[in-house]
């Protein structure tokens, strides 16, 4: 393709033109982009200056392991979520949101966008590569690596409608294509996702955002037979329905207690191995009876073998969180066991086995474990005071917990809507050495690493 024939003008349009037989639209950030086939749409991106600036190191209070701030003191940062790795398959670069603001909800059409941010962490540099008005507070613009430092992908909007976005950082090329993308395979062979502009009527914060925040999209009682996780394969850009809401709400071994409920989907996870895929389910009823009705399914890569994963009760509040096991084959997350005590569990994909990795230590927050399954980290918010978060390491070998460091963060009372808050989301490098997670000492959402290595080994 001739990139000198495309435009880095950016503009809030939808319209369509049509010049020397090519198809162009504008995504919602302005980007004007050509059709290279159904589904697939390229343009570059405008050139950005990479901004040399010093990490800073975290000492105030003590902390048990050396922290250091890895973002700049110019706007509020985020990454994605506790269960995806924002650092590059090198580890080299950080992936990280800059949001517009922080202090209320996005609408779409306000002209707000959130800057899709590079770090290097040798150079100690950040380079803004892409804008979207495609994020929210809780994964910001949804960013997400590919198989090499070469791509990042995030998502972008077409008229009303959040569709994956590729940016190539070697050709400065941005692609979009016609799936929206809540998670990447490991392979870089596809994305997956139900459409993003149906997340904030069970949750805000997750998905793009609605233009009436107060009345976001919704979707007729029942479970769509039409609608459900999306599959757009990157090579050929072909977008397919992957997984019903119908389908998997066949699955739930037991029947609704309301009537007329209303079926979504929520965080759509392939395991490490690219074999499966974790699905959330959730069911709104009229009169709000057990609020989100939140299950656990798993299927296979192709859409088929749904499994449900046990819990109880299996309608109302079942614990929450739950992510892959690096096997690839069991899940974690939090549950009660007894019905009482939260405790971090291991299940496998099919619900045939449900361990509890501690009786000692409470559950609670993000959990993830390290391949052997001796070490966990997860968040917590005591409050002294002054609203704060700590990163607590468990060694569910030896059966001893240290809080790595604890740290001022945003109130979390007194929020003008919840999906504000600020969590500590600490996800594992891939080496599973470091942890990097979120917390605002000054006021302001910023990065953090803390180097574990002296204890993990």
């Amino acid at each position: 393709m001739d990139n000198s024939k495309i435009t880095v003008l950016w503009k809030v349009s939808a319209m369509h033109l049509k010049t020397d037989r090519r198809k162009f639209f504008r995504t919602s950030a302005g980007l004007l982009a050509a059709a290279l086939a159904p589904g697939i749409w390229s343009c570059r991106r405008p050139a950005a200056a990479r901004k040399k600036y010093d990490f800073t190191p975290y000492a105030p209070g003590g902390t048990r392991v050396p922290v250091v701030k890895v973002t700049p003191d110019d706007g509020s940062y985020v990454h994605t979520y506790y269960d995806v790795c924002s650092l590059s398959p090198s580890q080299r670069y950080l992936a990280a949101t800059r949001l517009p603001y922080q202090d209320h909800i996005p609408a779409l059409g306000d002209g707000d966008k959130a800057d899709v941010c590079v770090i290097d962490l040798e150079e100690q540099t950040i380079e803004t590569v892409y804008s979207t008005r495609s994020w929210g507070f809780q994964v910001g613009a949804n960013l997400q690596w590919g198989s090499t430092d070469r791509c990042l992908y995030t998502n972008d909007v077409v008229g009303d409608t959040a569709v994956c976005v590729q940016v190539d950082l070697e050709t400065d090329e941005a692609t979009a294509f016609s799936g929206p993308m809540y998670h990447i395979a490991p392979d870089e062979s596809c994305v997956i996702g139900f459409p993003l502009e149906l997340l904030n009527v069970t949750q805000q914060g997750y998905g793009v955002p609605s233009r009436d925040p107060a009345n976001p999209r919704r979707l007729p009682p029942g479970a769509a037979a039409d609608q459900g996780v999306w599959r757009t394969d990157l090579k050929t850009g072909e977008k397919s329905l992957l997984l019903s809401l119908a389908a998997v709400a066949e699955k739930i071994p037991e029947p609704a207690p309301r009537k007329n409920g209303t079926f979504y989907f929520w965080h759509s996870k392939f395991n490490r191995q690219g074999t499966r895929i974790m699905q959330v389910l959730r069911c709104l009823f009229p009169d709000g009876w057990g609020v989100r009705n939140a299950m656990v399914f798993t299927c296979a890569a192709d859409g088929g073998d749904i499994r449900y994963t046990p819990s109880k009760p299996v309608w109302g509040q079942m614990g929450g969180h739950p992510n892959w096991h690096p096997d690839g084959i069991h899940l974690i997350r939090n549950l009660k066991p007894d019905g009482e005590n939260e405790r971090f569990c291991k299940i496998r994909y099919d619900g045939s086995e449900v361990a509890v990795l501690s009786e000692k230590f409470k559950g609670g927050g993000h959990p993830t474990v390290d391949p052997a399954t001796r070490f966990c980290i997860t968040d917590d918010f005591p409050f002294d005071g002054v609203q704060q978060v700590s990163i607590r390491l468990i060694d569910l070998a030896a059966q001893e917990e240290e809080i790595i460091c604890t740290m001022p963060t945003l109130e979390r009372e007194g929020l003008k809507h919840p999906a504000l808050r600020l969590d500590g989301h600490p996800f594992w490098s891939r080496d599973y050495r470091k942890v990097c997670f979120q917390a605002a000492p000054a006021g302001k959402r910023q990065l953090f690493i803390a180097d574990l290595s002296g204890i993990v080994a």
